[in-house]
C-alpha cells in the first residue's frame, strides 16, 4: 500500500469510527510492534510504561523499533480489521491488550510472535495450551491471579461490615467472566453476602440495569471489569453516585474518580514487563517457550473524599493496607 493511499485508509478508518492508528514505520528502524489495545491509548500511562521497558531494555523508538498502535475505545468490535491493517503493514510482533484482541491475532497470523501485556484468562479462552507451555506463537502476561477476585470481595466486607447485599454487573462475552462468578459466589457463601447477577452487552443495558438501583434494594455495585465495562467507568460510576451506592472496582483511575475502593492489578506494571518479552522474542527465543506469567503487584486505593459523601467510616484496618488514599 502506497502512502497515500495509507493516509487515506486510515482517514476513512478513523472517520468510521472503528480504529485509532498511530505512527509510521521509520526506513530506519529493525523492528516493527504492532500494538492492538481495546481499551489503552497511546497516550496512557500503561503505554508509557511500555516504552520504558523497551528504553531500559536499550532500545530507542525509531532506531531499533516502530511501533504502530491502534487503540479501540473501549470496544472489540474492530480488532480484527486492526489487525489485518498491521499484517499489511508487515509488523514483526504483536502486543496485545485484552482477550478479543489477542484471539484476533491469532485467528489472523500463526507465524508472528503474539505478546500479550493484559489478557485474562489465556487458557480458557483457548489462546494457550497451559500457563508453563503455551505452545504456538503466543505468550506474555495475564492480568488473572488466583484469588484476586476473593481478595477484593473480602476488601468489600471488611470495609461494609454491615452490606449484605452485593450487585454484579458483567459482560457474559468476557470468556473467563465463568470462572470469575464462581470464585466470587464461593467467597460471597464464605462471608454470607448475596450477589445478584446481572448481564449487560452494550451501554444502553448498563443504564436499564443502574437505573434499578438503590440503597433499598442493594448496599454495594461491584461489577467485573474488562475493557468494555472500563470503558463504561464514568457512567457506571456517576449513576452509582446518583443511586448513593458505593462502589468497588478492579480499576484504579475509577476509585481516584470516586469510586469508593479499588484493588486491581497493577497494569503499568504488565506493560512494562510485556517489553521483556519482546526483547527475548526479537532476540530469537519462540513464544511456545516463554510461560505465561501472572500479576505481581496489586493496588488498593480507597477514596475518602467518596466514603464522606456517602457517609461511610473506612475502618483504620484497610486505610493501613492501601497503596493510596484519596483525601
Amino acid at each position: 500500500m502506497s502512502r497515500i493511499a495509507r493516509v487515506l485508509f486510515l482517514a476513512l478508518a478513523s472517520a468510521a469510527g472503528w480504529v485509532t492508528v498511530v505512527g509510521e514505520v521509520p526506513a530506519q528502524a529493525s523492528h516493527h510492534i504492532g500494538v492492538v489495545a481495546t481499551s489503552v491509548s497511546e497516550q496512557s500511562d500503561e503505554a508509557d510504561a511500555f516504552r520504558q521497558g523497551l528504553r531500559e531494555l536499550g532500545y530507542i523508538e525509531g532506531r531499533d523499533i516502530s511501533i504502530t498502535w491502534w487503540y479501540g475505545h473501549g470496544s472489540y468490535e474492530h480488532a480484527s480489521e486492526a489487525v489485518d491493517d498491521l499484517l499489511k503493514r508487515k509488523v514483526d510482533l504483536f502486543v496485545v491488550e485484552g482477550t478479543r484482541a489477542a484471539l484476533a491475532a491469532k485467528l489472523a497470523t500463526s507465524r508472528i510472535p503474539i505478546v500479550m501485556a493484559l489478557v485474562g484468562d489465556p487458557v480458557e479462552s483457548g489462546l494457550v495450551q497451559s500457563l508453563a507451555q503455551p505452545g504456538g506463537n503466543v505468550t506474555g502476561l495475564t492480568n488473572q491471579s488466583p484469588d484476586v477476585a476473593t481478595k477484593r470481595l473480602q476488601l468489600l466486607h471488611e470495609t461494609l461490615p454491615k452490606a449484605a447485599r452485593v450487585a454484579v454487573i458483567f459482560n457474559p462475552g468476557v470468556p473467563y467472566s465463568g470462572r470469575y462468578i464462581a470464585e466470587l459466589e464461593a467467597a460471597a457463601h464464605a462471608m454470607k453476602l448475596k450477589l445478584t447477577f446481572t448481564s449487560v452487552r452494550t451501554a444502553d443495558q448498563i443504564q436499564s440495569a443502574l437505573s434499578t438501583l438503590s440503597p433499598a434494594r442493594t448496599d454495594v455495585l461491584m461489577p467485573i471489569d474488562d475493557a468494555f465495562m472500563t470503558s463504561q467507568g464514568a457512567v457506571i460510576l456517576q449513576m452509582a453516585s446518583k443511586a448513593r451506592l458505593p462502589m468497588v472496582y478492579a480499576y484504579t483511575p475509577l476509585a481516584r474518580k470516586g469510586a469508593l475502593l479499588s484493588y486491581a492489578v497493577n497494569h503499568n506494571d504488565l506493560f512494562r514487563r510485556a517489553a521483556g518479552y519482546v526483547d527475548k522474542i526479537l532476540k530469537g527465543q519462540l513464544p511456545a517457550s516463554l510461560p505465561v506469567q501472572q500479576p505481581t503487584k496489586f493496588e488498593l486505593v480507597v477514596n475518602l473524599k467518596t466514603a464522606k459523601a456517602l457517609g461511610v467510616a473506612i475502618p483504620e484496618s484497610v486505610l493501613l493496607q492501601a497503596d493510596e488514599v484519596i483525601r
